[in-house]
């Protein structure tokens, strides 16, 4: 094996490293120094190993690097980070390290349709793209630059209520509207007034987030950002050592009290009486919460615990995605996101009952690192992965991936 094929490896069993992984990644492992030595400029192990061109990249972890080098600390120690001791987001990765493959042989592998259709959408594959927000810190043309990638390969783009841009230049970069997660503002009104900007533009599915209505305790992010916040000022508002959003386009002419808090089933009926179109709840990981949907008329679920951002559960999102697909008994549409980094990823998450899988953090890789080319690489990647585990597994659809192709015996499954 060659050298620079050995520190390829090397970095591949870093990557799947638990410990590594709950610092955040190799770029947070290395930007603290683990690898000082091979992470300066003029060393000819990781540096060399850096990718230059999108067309580069094996996998979508060949983007975490370059994007390192390219989005600015705060932003980066942002992304990277979780909760407390950021354990939800290594157990969110870790999880699909315990479930097998169980393919059947002997069936054609030309034949192989990733097509999914969702309310009533068609789409190429049924990996989406995560509601990230405030894109725009990550590269300039943010969300813009992540719809042109979208409409090029087919796939499903959710906007974060925290956009960098406006929904309406958004959809129009798409070609078709994106799916709206939902911030709920504070008071009702402004909520209100929110539902109907976004109808006007023509999106007909809103995606309610209800797993961070508390804030949250981001140690690494406070650990890891410059000391020094005042070169912020220039983007953000900067309060002693505190940095706040300023540019948030979905909120601009609301007079609000900031997010609504005070979230409950009440406050979901209120919104499903207002709004004709699709209603998925996000951040949802028990079986009593899905009943409830069905109970409230809610017509999709996203399984998701933020990215690990939200609590520090310990309870990755492809464990809790089981009981709730046994819970909506294939009635509405069960989502899931967290720790997705691999086309198998993917395919295991199907087997276990999910309609679509997202993707949150390699997007952002892809983005930070090359922009719309970067994004367009991570969705290419991840679609031709999971083409191939259709394949090799004996899958001609999405629809013929089941139960039976997965197998859990670690976990007593």
């Amino acid at each position: 094996m060659s050298r620079r094929t050995a520190r390829r490896e090397f970095l591949k069993f870093l990557a799947a490293s638990p410990y590594v992984a709950s610092l955040g990644g190799i770029a947070a492992f290395l930007r603290q120094g683990a690898l000082a030595q091979d992470a300066q400029p003029h060393a000819s192990s990781v540096s060399a190993n850096v990718i230059a061109t999108p067309a580069e990249a094996l996998n979508v972890f060949d983007f975490e690097e370059p994007a390192h080098r390219k989005v600015q600390p705060g932003h980066w120690a942002y992304m990277v980070s979780g909760v407390d001791g950021d354990l939800t987001v290594q157990a969110n990765r870790e999880a699909f390290q315990h479930i097998q493959l169980r393919p059947r042989r002997l069936r054609d592998a030309t034949k192989v349709d990733m097509r999914v259709e969702l309310f009533g959408a068609a789409f190429s594959s049924p990996i989406f793209l995560c509601p990230t927000s405030g894109e725009g810190s990550v590269h300039s043309e943010g969300e813009l630059a992540v719809a042109r990638a979208a409409r090029a390969r087919g796939a499903l783009q959710m906007l974060s209520t925290a956009t960098s841009f406006p929904v309406e230049e958004v959809n129009a970069a798409l070609g078709r509207p994106v799916w709206y997660q939902l911030y709920a503002p504070n008071p009702w009104e402004a909520c209100e007034k929110m539902l109907r900007r976004v109808e006007a533009s023509g999106c007909t599915v809103i995606v309610l987030t209800v797993d961070n209505t508390s804030g949250r305790s981001s140690e690494t992010y406070f650990r890891t950002r410059p000391k020094d916040v005042s070169q912020c000022a220039p983007c953000h508002q900067v309060v002693g050592t505190d940095v706040r959003r300023t540019h948030r386009p979905m909120r601009e002419g609301l007079e609000m009290a900031g997010v609504l808090s005070a979230l409950d089933w009440d406050f979901v009926d209120r919104i499903r009486q207002s709004w004709k179109g699709k209603f998925m709840i996000k951040g949802l990981d028990t079986r009593e919460d899905a009943a409830l949907c069905l109970t409230h008329g809610i017509d999709g679920i996203a399984v998701s615990n933020h990215g690990g951002r939200a609590t520090e559960t310990l309870r990755p999102t492809i464990e809790a995605l089981p009981e709730v697909v046994a819970e909506v008994k294939g009635r509405i549409p069960v989502f899931v996101d967290g720790g997705v980094r691999r086309g198998t990823d993917v395919f295991k998450a199907l087997a276990l009952g999910a309609t679509a899988v997202g993707i949150g953090r390699p997007l952002l890789w892809g983005l930070g690192s090359f922009g719309q080319a970067g994004v367009d690489r991570v969705l290419e990647i991840l679609q031709g992965e999971l083409r191939l585990a259709m394949g090799n597994c004996g899958t001609r659809t999405v629809a013929d991936i089941t139960r039976a192709y997965v197998a859990t015996p670690q976990r007593g499954r």
